[in-house]
């Protein structure tokens, strides 16, 4: 066996180490106090609820004392996986550990399970499959790459699932992870492989792998990937992140499909967050569409209207009376057919706090 390729991760040719020199450890001793007490991010109450921890124990080192472009100037074009990065660049994480955050509204899936109708059950999974990425927004930090083998597990309680998680192969790094309903409504696995790459100003992540959600009373399952990720200005100015590409959810007993396309920023930034698509049958009938951004809220309207709005909204059009009218017969519309309208928090598809009432066609 060739010793280069067994341990070529441990040698990099970067001197990544060196720019660590200077951290005091007294940081490192302040994580192991933590209100003079240790635990393990769980306390038992009084009434038996466990309180989970809302800060960290320390505090995050300044990433101003590094330079950046010292380490990365020799990574560009180069899987970042395979590279030695200063600990200051991690966020307090591991990948398996952030792998959980899918299952921040796993209420969308309990909401899924509830319904009748097949569409609005997809309308309920395309919003589960956007408030997945919804948590990485202002995320900047790298995760720690877990040892191979490792292992973590979540039982939420209050929520309904629990969850386990391990790191099933480690070069290429790929995690597994299989959730299920505590009450036997539904099972969500798959598996992620977090290809990253550098490109002189931005750092790309495309997560590939296959997510599996299985609705068992409905016997039902879904399918989708990621869209992908990529953090911006790592070398020079404020670091923002933009989610971009094309998922595919697919109704596999049903044929029905919603495909959402995750718009790139554009050169004006117009484009920021926007989340476009819509859900189509097995005749590939378009039945409503989607719209909305994966940071705030999305809705769900007649695919017909919302032509409308867009035609209108191209010919610069400004009269608040025919704004109106719009809004009123998607009103109508809905109010006819029944039709459910979505947002992540307001009624049962809500990701943000910020979307305190539902906009039917939002003014520009």
């Amino acid at each position: 066996m060739n010793s280069e390729e067994q341990f070529y991760d441990a040698v990099t040719g970067l001197d990544s180490d060196e720019s660590c020199e200077g951290i005091s450890e007294a940081s490192f001793k302040d994580a192991m106090v933590f209100d003079g007490t240790q635990n393990n991010g769980s306390v038992p109450q009084e009434n038996g609820i466990k309180k989970r921890r809302t800060t960290l124990p320390a505090p995050m080192f300044s990433r101003s004392d590094f330079s950046v472009w010292s380490i990365l100037k020799k990574c560009i074009g180069l899987e970042l996986s395979k590279i030695t990065m200063p600990i200051v660049f991690n966020e307090p994480l591991s990948f398996l550990q952030r792998m959980t955050e899918y299952m921040e509204h796993t209420y969308l899936i309990h909401k899924a399970c509830s319904l009748s109708d097949s569409i609005e059950r997809m309308q309920a999974v395309a919003a589960f499959a956007v408030s997945a990425v919804a948590s990485q927004w202002d995320r900047t930090g790298k995760p720690f790459n877990p040892l191979l083998g490792e292992t973590y597990e979540l039982t939420r309680e209050d929520q309904g699932f629990r969850l386990i998680s391990e790191q099933v192969s480690h070069h290429p790094p790929i995690s597994a992870f299989h959730a299920e309903s505590l009450t036997g409504d539904f099972v969500f696995h798959g598996s992620i492989y977090p290809k990253l790459k550098f490109w002189g100003k931005s750092v790309e992540a495309e997560p590939k792998g296959t997510i599996t959600l299985e609705l068992l009373n409905h016997k039902e399952a879904y399918t989708w990937t990621n869209p992908c990720c990529c953090v911006h200005n790592v070398i020079l100015g404020k670091l923002w992140i933009e989610q971009y590409g094309t998922v595919e959810i697919i109704n596999h007993s049903t044929g029905d499909k919603c495909v959402l396309n995750f718009k790139p920023c554009g050169m004006f930034g117009k484009e920021l967050h926007k989340v476009e698509g819509y859900i189509q049958d097995k005749s590939k009938k378009k039945l409503c569409v989607i719209y909305g951004k994966w940071t705030e809220c999305m809705w769900s309207v007649d695919p017909q209207v919302y032509e409308t709005h867009r035609k209108s909204d191209k010919k610069g059009t400004t009269d608040t009376k025919k704004q109106k009218q719009v809004g009123q017969e998607l009103q109508d519309h809905s109010n006819h057919t029944g039709e459910k309208k979505i947002t992540f928090f307001s009624q049962f598809l809500k990701m943000s706090s910020r979307c305190t009432t539902l906009q039917i066609l939002p003014s520009r």
